[in-house]
């Protein structure tokens, strides 16, 4: 979560081989490998450190210490600025012991050398077939170790006020074609409503967009990264996308999460969102007097490709410096596993597990009643088998997705295309790379 109304998770599988070069990039050798005395258990009580952003985390973490009275487990919510936290305290030697870290972030703050190797913990390494697996390989990096242990995933669908679809006598559309046609639609019956909005300030959501387009925007082979951020798939959602803003059937003035956007939906001038499956309680939470009148769908196809997309997800890495790295597998593997534990993260929080068992909580597998008692966690959970997983993020993404952000702005505004904001992203890549010394080309 980027702040305390808008979740950042998931990113995507990265390919085995591009992580295992990435992890021979960074600068710390073998300094962050963890020892086996390392892993020893402490003697006496011991006292854990976990930042995080999930709303809620406070209560699962009441329900370990009650349980675990010799390793307590202090929390802290950073939410309103989490990286920026983060970085801050590793600078100063001050970092948690745990953290939350998204999987588009990993290989970022991998090359900075913040996380230490849990691979000497037998419990931790055990943990890996409790895992969706392609969440498991983000997390090791190849398996050349344990640096996180995956919490949850972000499969996406589309939610629909079905009761302005079925006013406006329009049908629900499963491809994008239909998505267009159908905005046409809507707005030509009402003028004041627009099919969804398009925020330009969150290049996560459009990597999503990307992912289920089956673009590849980075790979690995001869040495070298590879990196294709403006490849054919990528424009094709590009272009698409700057239709329907050209059009003037989406609007680009509202931040995802803000009070303004929860403004438009209430006043019904907003028939879809296109989101992740932890956006299921914002809904719920923000716009209560809505309870009844949403559905969520598939989200539309690119014709005959069914792939779907990922937005957000995290982990929760275990950071350099923490002394105490037996207690904090044995407090990771808990949260993210125990399903006490994952069915308050997901009552509270929203999050959709990585573990396989989280897949099969009873809350899963009910109707939700604000969604008209449909069984929502049906529609993510089959999302959740197209994904890509072939998808992989590149070494300095953080620096990617904020010249994407920057240029996509910009084209919102009318200065440039959604075409350009992707040249702009490759040609800040393969800089970014370069700077930093990593083997890059532009790929195809």
């Amino acid at each position: 979560m980027r702040s305390t109304a808008t979740r950042t998770r998931l990113a995507a599988a990265a390919a085995t081989a591009g992580i295992v070069v990435l992890a021979g990039c960074s600068s710390s050798g073998s300094s962050d490998k963890a020892s086996a005395a390392s892993c020893e258990p402490a003697k006496g009580k011991v006292t854990l450190q976990y930042w995080n952003t999930v709303p809620g985390m406070d209560k699962v973490v009441d329900l370990w210490n009650k349980q675990h009275p010799n390793v307590q487990v202090q929390t802290k919510n950073i939410s309103n600025d989490q990286y920026g936290t983060l970085g801050n305290a590793l600078k100063a030697n001050k970092a948690p012991d745990l953290a939350q870290v998204g999987y588009d972030e990993l290989p970022n703050l991998r090359t900075q050398s913040a996380f230490v190797d849990a691979s000497a913990c037998k419990a931790a390494t055990a943990a890996k077939s409790k895992f969706v697996p392609w969440t498991w390989s983000q997390t090791s990096f190849g398996d050349t170790g344990v640096f996180a242990i995956p919490q949850d995933t972000g499969p996406m669908a589309l939610y629909v006020r079905s009761d302005l679809f079925k006013k406006y006598n329009v049908a629900v559309p499963t491809t994008w074609d239909e998505y267009a046609t159908a905005a046409e639609k809507l707005h030509k019956a009402d003028p004041s409503l627009d099919m969804t909005f398009f925020d330009p300030n969150n290049a996560e959501w459009f990597n999503g967009l990307l992912w289920q387009n089956n673009a590849k925007m980075y790979g690995y082979s001869g040495g070298k990264w590879q990196v294709s951020v403006e490849s054919a798939q990528s424009k094709q959602v590009a272009d698409y996308w700057q239709k329907l803003i050209s059009e003037k059937v989406v609007r680009t003035d509202l931040a995802h999460g803000s009070t303004q956007m929860y403004a438009a939906y209430q006043k019904d001038q907003l028939a879809t969102y296109v989101g992740a499956a932890w956006g299921y309680s914002m809904f719920r939470d923000n716009l209560p007097k809505q309870s009844g009148k949403w559905s969520i769908v598939p989200m539309p196809t690119w014709g005959a490709n069914g792939s779907s997309g990922d937005w957000g997800g995290s982990t929760v890495a275990f950071m350099k410096g923490s002394k105490h790295l037996y207690e904090s597998v044995e407090f990771n593997t808990w949260l993210n596993t125990d399903p006490d534990a994952l069915a308050l993260e997901n009552k509270l929080g929203g999050l959709y597990p990585a573990a396989t068992a989280g897949l099969d909580l009873p809350a899963l597998k009910q109707g939700v009643p604000y969604y008209g008692n449909e069984k929502i966690f049906d529609v993510f959970a089959d999302a959740s088998k197209k994904i890509d997983t072939s998808f992989a993020w590149g070494p300095t993404q953080k620096t990617v997705n904020l010249a994407l952000q920057d240029a996509l702005a910009k084209a919102a505004a009318g200065s440039g295309t959604l075409d350009d904001a992707l040249a702009t992203a490759q040609a800040a890549a393969l800089k970014s790379m370069k700077d930093q010394a990593i083997p890059a080309t532009a790929g195809k």
